[in-house]
């Protein structure tokens, strides 16, 4: 980290429409999408029932809305085959792809200090 003055280093946190860790950890935190996003980085391509299987405390319509946040932020790819009924498959771009080393060190992290949290 850097050796900024104090006041410097505290500014950086406060513009809130230019502060890369407020805005993008927001599209990351919350209950669901990191859960999501490891689902899918070990399964490739997923069925939306098989994430809510996955993760039974989830509601179809959260889980919806979270693939579709995903899917925006452009982390997840939502492949719809045209067929009778219609399927859709689930899978990280290259983009989410990239974020899963990062998330697998915080997994890592969880896991070693999961007694502290309970």
């Amino acid at each position: 980290m850097n050796a900024l003055p104090l006041k410097e280093n505290l500014e950086k946190y406060s513009d809130i429409d230019h502060c890369p860790v407020r805005n993008v950890i927001s599209h990351i935190s919350g209950k669901w999408p990191i859960l999501i996003l490891c689902i899918l980085a070990e399964n490739e391509t997923t069925r939306f029932n098989a994430i809510s299987k996955a993760i039974p405390d989830i509601s179809s319509k959260v889980l919806s809305n979270t693939l579709k946040s995903l899917e925006a932020d452009g982390l997840v790819e939502r492949i719809l085959y045209a067929e009778i009924p219609p399927r859709v498959e689930y899978s990280l771009t290259d983009l989410g792809k990239s974020l899963m080393p990062i998330l697998g060190e915080l997994i890592g992290w969880a896991l070693r200090h999961f007694d502290n949290f309970k």
